[in-house]
C-alpha cells in the first residue's frame, strides 16, 4: 500500500512541475501593444479586401 502513496505523490509533484514549466513560458510571451495590434488588424483587412469571396 505505501508504493501507492509514493506513486500518487510522484505523480503529484510531476504535475506540479509541469505547471511551473507552462506558467513561466506562458509569463515570458509579451503581448503586443495596442498600435502592434491595430497595424495588423489593418494589415489583415487589407489583404481580406484583395481576396475572392467564399463560395
Amino acid at each position: 500500500m505505501a508504493n501507492w502513496k509514493l506513486l500518487g505523490l510522484a505523480g503529484l509533484a510531476g504535475v506540479a512541475a509541469v505547471g511551473a514549466v507552462a506558467a513561466r513560458r506562458g509569463r515570458s510571451w509579451e503581448e503586443p501593444s495596442p498600435d502592434e495590434l491595430r497595424a495588423r488588424l489593418h494589415e489583415r483587412l487589407r489583404e481580406a479586401d484583395g481576396a475572392d469571396p467564399p463560395a
